[in-house]
């Protein structure tokens, strides 16, 4: 079986260049609405095609509030056999973006003033055409057909870049939120996950795993790309579930972790993979921890290749286990590893031992921590009138 076409670079940022305002430019006009997002009785919420908000936008909407923030929160993409097509979200961790009009900017431009946060936040690059907020900032506001005020934007990343934790989706999609937000929040959902997805294609690839889940919350499983179909996946309000975060002081390049996967695989593999995503999936919807972990831990395309790659790696996966994890994987193209179970102090347990593995067998420093499932997704935490 061929392997997918969106095979391609993730990375997070564009290297620097000099400049830091940018309207909006024609070359990144939104994936065209053949893009239509489709929900089945999966989703907890029912969203319109992409044509029918933006298309509602005639005249340019005033702003509401002088400055907004708002917060996307870390994803987890892939979950084991779910390569580019499943994700979730991850409450507690992620990025804040702070937006205001600003005087100083040319209308219909945005600008980024400010970028602080996680180690090398530093690093990535003011130029909203090639960062990752910026880019998806600007979709929002084409959307919007802004052309009277100027944004400025400030970017504070909670999320180390290159962690395997979506942090230019969490980026992205705060960003998008806040522009909605600054102008009364005409679009839909899917808009945003759209302008979100413009932002992904242009600097990590057009794969909606981390950005559908940082806008929409839970679970996401990306039914289509060509029209992108999402499904947003209910896990039941009742039921405990904890994520057990392990990150290794150590690059794991996305170029490097797509280069190392098969261009084939054997049928036998196709099979598997697809019986364990579809467990995965049952497993969400009926709040069952114990086989949403099997399923997480029985990827046998990508995470063996990968796995290899991060020193350490398959040992942790296998103290996880033993220190009584439902189930490990690599977080999106790592070098996170992630684990699941039902209790936050079973789930500190956990990590500490995960910890302990990586720097025994890996040689890596590491640090853990355990989050809950973000019901949520990307939203609005403050406003200025």
């Amino acid at each position: 079986m061929a392997s997918s076409s969106s095979l391609c670079c993730r990375f997070l940022c564009q290297p620097n260049t000099n400049s830091s305002s940018s309207n909006l430019s024609p070359s990144f006009t939104p994936k065209p609405p053949s893009a239509s997002l489709s929900f089945s009785r999966c989703s907890t919420r029912a969203l319109p095609s992409s044509n029918s908000a933006t298309s509602l936008i005639v005249d340019e909407p005033d702003p509401v509030f002088s400055s907004v923030k708002s917060f996307a929160p870390a994803t987890v993409a892939n979950l084991g056999p779910g390569f580019d097509f499943l994700g979730c979200a991850v409450d507690g961790v992620g990025d804040f973006v702070t937006l205001r009009v600003d005087s100083d900017v040319r209308p219909g431009h945005v600008s980024i003033s400010d970028i602080s946060g996680s180690p090398g936040a530093s690093k990535l690059t003011k130029n909203p055409l090639f960062n990752c907020a910026g880019i998806a900032a600007i979709a929002v506001m084409k959307m919007l057909r802004v052309r009277s005020v100027g944004l400025s934007l400030s970017l504070d990343k909670g999320l180390p870049l290159g962690s395997g934790l979506g942090s230019s989706a969490a980026s992205a999609a705060a960003a998008a939120v806040a522009v909605n937000e600054l102008f009364g929040a005409p679009l839909s959902v899917s808009d945003l996950v759209l302008a979100g997805l413009e932002s992904e294609s242009k600097v990590s690839g057009y794969h909606a795993d981390n950005v559908a889940p940082a806008i929409m919350g839970g679970f996401v499983l990306i039914r289509s790309y060509d029209p992108l179909e999402l499904i947003q996946l209910k896990f039941p309000g009742n039921a405990e579930l904890f994520f057990v975060l392990v990150n290794p002081e150590f690059e794991a390049p996305t170029k490097k972790m797509r280069a190392a996967l098969p261009p084939e695989i054997t049928m036998s593999h196709h099979i598997w993979n697809s019986s364990q995503a579809g467990a995965l999936v049952a497993s969400v919807l009926q709040g069952d921890l114990r086989g949403l972990g099997k399923a997480l831990s029985s990827d046998k395309i990508v995470e063996p290749r990968r796995a290899p790659l991060i020193p350490g790696m398959e040992s942790v996966k296998a103290a996880a286990l033993e220190a009584g994890a439902f189930g490990c994987t690599i977080s999106g193209a790592g070098p996170t590893a992630v684990a699941v179970t039902d209790n936050e102090e079973k789930g500190r347990e956990i990590g500490e031992r995960m910890v302990e593995v990586f720097m025994k067998a890996g040689d890596l420093k590491a640090v853990a921590m355990v989050k809950r499932l973000d019901r949520v997704g990307a939203r609005l935490v403050h406003s200025t009138p």
